[in-house]
């Protein structure tokens, strides 16, 4: 190297006596301390490889510019701009004061070649610079940055630029980097404002893999305010998570159908003292019913059944769940006490109450009652932030707000009719049906019990639509001559005449067909009787209304799951109160009655071992879900996938682990390995670190000491 050098000044003392200075002395030494520095860098190039390599290339092609365009100069004066590091510190800040990305970056590269880091605030405006880039590759680049600072010189960093970087990268859809630069803040305890966090979360879990890693870090951030606040730390006020935040990992899970994760995150809130407002309510109404946990929804029930007006319209996702569980368990007695107290509802509705009694808070239990350390939701029903950025996106299958008042639609009709159609109860159908049409509570207003008459035609249940008929006159409210004539024209079209002839009967005791003789009303009926032959099934007729296609819709999709629902709901009830031998009979129940666990009855017995640190109970478990997902009777989603994970983690079956994580590999599952290294690093930070496989004393420990090596490896563990 010192040969090198000397060729290089020799050169630049020939150059001087023939070229401008201040073009030459600059750019040789420039090039002699580039050579002199190239592999000192070794670390930065292999980071920055492309970048250096460009940067390389790009100086040898200045110099030998240089030398042809000094050749033709002659010398008029002397000038000197300074030393190298000035120089190349100017041109950094005035690639960056010009907002020349690509420039900037590759002045940078020169720069830490040679001088290591410019000064903070020059570190500052480089990351800024690149957080503005839409460029994917340029925020990828500042998360290098950040990552070499850290491992260098970490007193440069400061929390608002990296708070800046995180936000810029959620932006972007890049929820991995973006989860990095926050588990950093939050390691260095300088997480950003709750407000800032919320705006970052805001876009990561506008997809799958950033509603994964929102909530992981979200548990994170619960499970530090919990040590702050134990070591009454100044630190957990600026951990502490708000009601916003929730929210958004809360609504995420419901649209990515979480259920597991979105309980889990539920009952985090207690746990941090966050209060529920009305969006939280909502959401973790449809959670248990993603969950089929009614029991759980009707425990908010009382409280929501007393907000005042504006709040109904915000409300109907709340009752269309509860209905729609109704409906799961084939409750048809509870899901009509709904549809009745909905049409009550807004009769007794409090139009304006005194501000201190809206805003009072109650306490929700999560769990069972019979727990004395049972957590307590708080919730504020009738607050809603408003300064909220989240809009409540819940489906519209079953309770609507039609003109401020809640209605069912025509699939809510069409369950509620084929309900008590089977039940073969049409007195009690046609008592709601008045009901609902008096309070005007469906979508047909007026018209809801003739148009219902009318679908049961068309679907050929011409004898339920003849006792609707007599249940209306009974009840005084009989049906116009429309309905009497589409029910004998079905008659006719049958060949049905012994009813056709009893109806004709019926219609004129109700004033009908007083002018026309029974021949002249078979003879307005004939062209129905010379069609009858090609047109014998009602059903296929093409005039259906919604309602009609909305009962057959309602006839293809049934499926008669309540036993389902109510094994699992009393499995939940029992794994919640820490009660796993009753848990454990009610499954095996269920396989003796040759009943299909579904996932949700797994993830109860999972959660209620875990809770007991039952780990080997746990593999046991593990064994019957393979089992049934090799039968292709179940499937499983990556949250029971992440969670049997961690507990096996936890118990040391590294075995299991490493067949979980390949599972999940080959389902294309995103793993978030700091969540499993972390947790290793916690529990099994030494485990055979100086212990080699061929170094074991049994077939057993050299087993495990090869799947903790492979988990090392898979995981980055140092």
């Amino acid at each position: 190297m010192a040969l090198i050098v000397t060729k290089e000044f020799l050169m630049l003392n020939h150059i001087i006596k023939r070229r401008p200075l201040c073009f030459c002395v600059a750019s040789a030494i420039r090039r002699t301390a580039l050579i002199s520095n190239y592999d000192r860098e070794s670390v930065l190039s292999r980071k920055f490889e492309k970048p250096v390599v460009s940067s390389v290339r790009y100086e040898q092609h200045q110099i030998s510019s240089t030398r042809d365009f000094c050749a033709s100069v002659q010398p008029e004066r002397l000038c000197w701009e300074g030393s190298s590091h000035a120089i190349m510190l100017k041109r950094l800040k005035k690639a960056l004061k010009e907002h020349q990305v690509n420039e900037a970056w590759e002045s940078f590269i020169d720069f830490k070649r040679l001088h290591g880091f410019p000064e903070d605030f020059v570190i500052r405006e480089l990351i800024t610079e690149l957080c503005y880039s839409s460029d994917p590759h340029w925020l990828l680049k500042a998360c290098d940055i950040v990552l070499l600072i850290l491992k260098e010189r970490s007193d440069l960093l400061q929390s608002d630029i990296l708070a800046k970087l995180s936000l810029s990268l959620a932006r972007s859809q890049m929820p991995k980097p973006a989860t990095m630069i926050l588990r950093i803040l939050l390691e260095k305890q300088n997480l950003p404002p709750m407000n800032v966090l919320c705006l970052v979360v805001l876009h990561m879990v506008k997809t799958r893999v950033g509603t994964d890693l929102a909530s992981n870090f979200l548990v994170q951030i619960c499970h530090c305010f919990q040590r702050s606040s134990v070591n009454k730390s100044i630190h957990a006020k600026l951990v502490k998570p708000n009601t916003m935040i929730f929210n958004l990992v809360l609504d995420a899970c419901v649209r990515f159908k979480l259920s597991f994760k979105g309980q889990q995150i539920m009952e985090l809130m207690p746990q941090t003292g966050v209060v529920a407002d009305a969006h939280s309510i909502i959401i973790i109404a449809q959670i248990h019913e993603l969950s089929g946990q009614r029991d759980e929804i009707q425990k908010y029930k009382s409280h929501v059944d007393q907000v005042s007006a504006p709040f109904m319209q915000h409300y109907r996702h709340f009752y269309d769940s509860l209905l729609s569980l109704h409906f799961k368990f084939n409750d048809i007695e509870a899901a009509t006490e709904l549809v009745l107290q909905m049409c009550d509802y807004h009769e007794s509705l409090p139009i304006q109450r005194d501000r201190k009694i809206s805003q009072r808070s109650y306490l929700v239990p999560i769990g069972s009652h019979n727990l004395k350390s049972g957590l307590n939701m708080q919730i504020l029903p009738e607050l809603l932030l408003c300064d909220s950025v989240l809009k409540i996106e819940g489906k519209q299958e079953l309770v609507l707000c039609w003109n401020g008042k809640l209605v069912l639609s025509n699939r809510a009709l069409a369950k509620l009719i084929n309900g008590y159609k089977k039940g073969g109860d049409t007195c009690k159908l046609s008592e709601i049906l008045l009901k609902i049409q008096k309070e005007l509570c469906s979508l047909r207003g007026s018209r809801l019990c003739s148009d219902v008459i009318d679908a049961c035609i068309n679907l050929g249940w011409l004898e339920t639509a003849h006792d609707l008929l007599d249940d209306m006159d009974a009840a005084g409210a009989p049906m116009g001559l429309t309905a009497f004539m589409s029910l004998l024209e079905a008659y006719y079209r049958g060949k049905m005449f012994r009813e056709a002839k009893a109806l004709i009967k019926q219609m004129r005791k109700a004033g009908f067909l007083s002018s026309l003789s029974d021949e002249m009303v078979v003879s307005k009926c004939q062209p129905i009787l010379d069609t009858s032959s090609t047109c014998t099934n009602v059903s296929s007729s093409t005039s259906k209304s919604d309602l009609a296609n909305a009962l057959v819709q309602e006839m293809r999709d049934e499926k008669d799951a309540s036993v389902v629902y109510q094994f699992n709901s009393s499995i939940n009830f029992f794994c919640k109160a820490k009660m796993m031998d009753d848990a454990l009979k009610t499954y095996r129940r269920m396989q003796e009655m040759k009943i299909q666990p579904t996932e949700q009855t797994f993830t109860y017995l999972l959660y209620g071992y875990s809770s007991l640190g039952m780990i080997r109970t746990i593999t046991i478990l593990w064994g019957d879900i393979k089992r049934n997902m090799e039968s292709g009777n179940l499937v499983v989603n990556r949250d029971l996938y992440e969670y049997l994970l961690l507990n096996f983690l936890r118990g040391g079956y590294f075995e299991r682990v490493m067949e979980v994580t390949d599972l999940m590999k080959e389902h294309g599952m995103y793993t978030d390995k700091w969540l499993y290294r972390s947790e290793f690093v916690k529990l099994h930070k030494n485990l055979y670190r100086n212990l080699k496989a061929s170094e074991a004393r049994t077939e057993t420990q050299r087993k495990r000491i090869k799947y903790v090596e492979r988990f090392r490896k898979w995981a980055g563990v140092d």
